[in-house]
């Protein structure tokens, strides 16, 4: 029989073992990816401090990046026109990859690094035949429809975030813990609901959705801010105290977001990027591992965030039916299956996300993928390159 001080010795050496060769995982994971090629046009290594290479050049058009997580913290990994989100991935773990196309018109262009409080790396876009053609081809006559009720939903659902954003800071301010949380869940979905638009304002996505495994320390970090500051206190701490700073200025920063949305420029090549863009990010960043980690109520927010792309695909499928009826019934039923999938998820009552099983995991994340591959193919249907 052995005796507790010799099962206590053997306990703490099998952890040590598997703490070892979790760092040897780990650090094969990231030679092997870093070092082996790749079919994109530009291969990009995300370190602890910086990108390499840090200065990119690359022709106009649509171009295919391949990001390598060398570092030992998740990341996302941007491209930046001034404050505005060209196109991200997010959520990149430690040794892995993941791969970003975006149209690129010329000009010069930030990209991030990894941290948001590391510097920030170049992308110059150069002038090409295949970006003049791109931008020769867009014709805003056949999307004025969309674009003017996309504008309307867009305006509503961000005044509905203020609104909801007030409750929140109103239960704050009472010390009402629970009905605090209640309005915390029910602040996140209008926002989920525009974030393919709202997250590409990169200066106040970052004070009113950022993570704290993207911050320096963390939870400790001065830039922890926002809605997921406030899911830390209200489901990690358990408390109110000390939130009504961070809920007074969600307020503020969602106002100024409804604002710009009222004035964003939406162009059509813009349009028809962001619901399959939403939708692999949802599959391939958001639903393997979850957001909401303190509150776990991320089924409910992946529902909204599905919402806000059916409205997008919506819009768009009254553009290409009269060109391409076959992909406009395709996409009808690949969002049909994403939205059962998402459903029959939900369903099963899981007490936090927690809970939910990899294989169903996986099998959402299936639909979401099938569902943006669909999607980007209405470029070249309805004549956008």
């Amino acid at each position: 029989m052995t005796s507790p001080s010799n099962g206590l010795y053997l306990a703490i050496a099998g952890a040590a073992v598997l703490v070892a060769a979790g760092g040897v995982a780990f650090w094969y994971a990231t030679q092997q990816t870093a070092g082996s090629q790749t079919a994109a046009d530009q291969l990009v290594t995300v370190n602890a401090t910086t990108c390499e290479p840090n200065a990119i050049t690359v022709p106009g058009g649509r171009r295919s990046f391949e990001i390598v997580n060398a570092s030992d913290r998740p990341i996302e990994w941007e491209i930046l026109d001034g404050v505005m989100v060209v196109a991200e991935r997010e959520n990149i773990a430690p040794g892995f990859r993941a791969t970003l196309e975006v149209q690129l018109r010329p000009g010069d262009y930030a990209i991030t690094c990894g941290l948001l409080s590391n510097p920030r790396g170049t992308l110059s876009v150069t002038p090409s035949d295949e970006a003049a053609v791109a931008a020769s081809e867009v014709t805003l006559r056949k999307f004025l429809g969309p674009l003017s009720e996309y504008r309307v939903y867009l305006v509503m659902q961000g005044n509905a975030a203020v609104k909801a954003a007030e409750t929140l800071r109103e239960a704050i301010a009472s010390g009402d813990l629970e009905a605090a949380r209640t309005a915390w869940r029910d602040a996140r979905l209008p926002y989920r609901r525009i974030e393919p638009l709202a997250y590409r304002f990169s200066d106040l996505e970052e004070r009113i959705d950022p993570r704290a495994a993207y911050l320096e320390k963390r939870e400790q970090d001065p830039g922890f801010t926002g809605y997921h500051r406030l899911e830390y206190g209200l489901f990690a701490r358990n408390s109110t105290e000390g939130l009504q700073p961070f809920a007074d200025a969600l307020v503020a920063d969602l106002k100024e977001l409804a604002g710009r949305l009222k004035q964003a420029p939406l162009d059509p090549g813009l349009l028809i990027e962001m619901p399959a863009e939403s939708a692999l990010q949802l599959a391939q960043a958001q639903v393997p591992k979850g957001e909401n980690l303190y509150a776990g109520n991320d089924l409910q927010d992946l529902s909204a965030g599905l919402e806000g792309i059916a409205k997008l695909s919506d819009l768009l499928r009254q553009v290409v039916a009269g060109v391409d009826p076959a992909l406009d019934t395709v996409i009808g039923q690949d969002l049909e299956a994403a939205q059962a999938q998402m459903q029959a998820t939900v369903a099963q009552g899981h007490a936090t996300y927690g809970d939910v099983p990899r294989a169903e995991r996986e099998k959402l994340s299936a639909t979401l993928t099938q569902l943006s591959e669909s999607l980007r193919k209405l470029q070249p249907a309805i004549g956008m390159n």
